[in-house]
C-alpha cells in the first residue's frame, strides 16, 4: 500500500522510532564519509509555495548524498492549482519522479497531492503541521537527553504561540509518550480541537499534556525548552497585539532559563526573531542545541527518503543492464544498425560512421560531440 508522510499521527510509535534509528545510522555513515548511495538513479520533486532554508537545503542535499537527484519546483514554475489542477499536477509529476516533497501554504494542498500521487508524498510544512521538523526535533532530543532518561521520561516545554510546529510537537509527544507542556497566554494556546486529536494517542502512550500561562512553572522541570516565532507571514497586522501579549513574560531569556534545571537544553526550529521570542544570550549560549537541530534535518530527511523510496526502487540485474546497454549504446546507429569505427581522434574519441541512407552517412565521436573539421 502506498503511504505518505503527511501527519505524525498516521504512524505508530514503533514506526517513528525505527525511522529515528535509521536517521542515527545514516548520520554516523555520513560523518565517516560513507553515506550509502541507496537511491542511485532516483528523483525527488520538491514543490515549494514559499521560500525555505532548512527544508530545501536538507532535502536537496539528502537526495544528492543518497545518490539521487532533486528538482526544485518553485512558485510560478509549475501550475499548482492555477491553470492545472492539483490532481493533474500530482499525477503528472508522479510519472517522472520517485517521491514528492511539498511545502505548501494550505494543508489541503498536501492532502490533495497525496490523494492523487502515485509516489510517496512528504509534507515539508503546511499551515497545519510540520512533521519533518518535529521528527528531527525528537531525534535531537534523544542525542541530548539527560543520562539515564528514556524517551518516555522526557519533558518538553514549548513557550510561545500554538504554531504549526507547536501543534506538531504535541502530536509527536502524544504518540511517543513524552510529557508536553505549552506556556502561553490562553488565547494563544493549542485549540481544543487539536487537543482532542491526541486524546487516544495519549491514552496509548501515557503522555501527559499541560497548558498554562505560567512560563516559570512550565520550565521548572523541563528537559527541553522550545520556542518559535510569535508571528508569521500573513500575521503582520497582529504584531502589536501579539508582542503585547507575549513580551516580556514569555520571552526565553537568561532569567527564564535560570528557572529550569541546569541540564535543560534550548531548542528553536528557526528562523528566529532574535531578541523577540528568545535572546541572543540564550540562542548562542551553552544550553542551546539549535544548530544540532538544523543539521539533523539533513539526516532525518535522508532517513525519510530511504524509508519511503528505497523499497519501491527497481534494481535491475547486471545482465539486464548489459542487455539494454547493448540495445541503446552509443556504438549503434539511429536506426539500430551498428556503427563502424573509422578513426580514433585523441581529442574527440573514436569516430563512428552511422549509415542513414544508401550512399550517405554522418560522422560523430563516441563521446557525442560533433566531429571538428581536420
Amino acid at each position: 500500500m502506498l503511504r505518505h508522510f503527511v501527519h505524525i499521527l498516521d504512524f505508530s510509535s514503533g514506526e517513528l522510532q525505527k525511522i529515528m534509528e535509521l536517521t542515527a545510522l545514516l548520520k554516523r555513515a555520513d560523518k565517516e564519509g560513507a553515506c550509502p548511495r541507496l537511491l542511485q538513479g532516483a528523483s525527488l520533486g520538491m514543490i515549494f509555495e514559499e521560500p525555505s532554508t532548512r527544508t530545501r537545503v536538507s532535502f536537496e542535499v539528502a537526495m544528492t548524498k543518497l545518490g539521487g537527484h532533486a528538482l526544485y519546483l518553485r512558485p510560478g514554475e509549475i501550475h499548482l492549482g492555477a491553470r492545472e489542477s492539483i490532481a493533474d499536477t500530482a499525477r503528472v509529476v508522479s510519472r517522472m519522479v520517485d517521491v514528492i516533497e511539498a511545502r505548501t501554504l494550505k494543508h489541503q494542498t498536501v492532502l490533495d497531492l497525496a490523494k492523487y500521487a502515485t509516489v510517496p508524498v512528504i509534507n515539508g510544512l503546511t499551515d497545519f503541521n510540520h512533521p519533518t521538523q518535529v521528527l528531527c526535533d525528537v531525534f535531537t532530543m534523544t542525542e541530548h537527553a539527560p543520562k539515564g532518561k528514556a524517551l518516555t521520561d522526557l519533558k518538553l516545554t514549548f513557550v510561545g504561540d500554538a504554531t504549526n510546529v507547536c501543534v506538531s510537537l504535541m502530536f509527536i509527544c502524544a504518540r511517543l509518550g513524552i510529557s508536553f507542556t505549552q506556556a502561553a497566554p490562553e488565547k494563544y494556546q493549542v485549540s481544543a480541537e487539536h487537543r482532542a486529536m491526541v486524546k487516544e494517542a495519549c491514552a496509548q502512550s501515557g503522555a501527559t499534556l499541560t497548558f498554562t500561562d505560567d512560563p516559570v512553572a512550565a520550565v521548572s522541570d523541563a528537559d527541553f525548552i522550545y520556542t518559535d516565532l510569535w508571528w508569521w507571514i500573513g500575521q503582520e497586522d497582529e504584531i502589536p497585539e501579539r508582542r503585547a501579549a507575549f513580551m516580556p513574560k514569555f520571552q526565553v531569556n537568561s532569567d527564564l532559563l535560570a528557572k529550569a534545571p541546569a541540564t535543560a537544553r534550548f531548542m528553536h526550529c528557526l528562523p528566529a526573531s532574535r531578541g523577540v521570542e528568545a535572546t541572543d544570550e540564550v540562542m548562542d549560549g551553552p544550553q542551546s542545541i539549535i544548530y544540532d537541530q538544523s543539521e539533523n534535518r539533513l539526516h532525518t530527511e535522508k532517513a525519510l527518503l530511504v524509508w519511503f523510496v528505497y523499497p519501491r526502487l527497481k534494481r535491475a540485474s547486471e545482465t539486464l543492464i548489459a542487455h539494454h546497454r547493448g540495445l541503446v549504446g552509443s556504438d549503434r546507429g539511429v536506426d539500430g544498425s551498428p556503427g563502424r569505427v573509422v578513426d580514433d581522434d585523441p581529442d574527440v574519441g573514436p569516430v563512428v560512421v552511422h549509415p542513414r541512407t544508401p550512399g550517405a552517412h554522418d560522422a560523430t565521436s563516441t563521446s557525442g560531440r560533433p566531429l571538428a573539421a581536420r
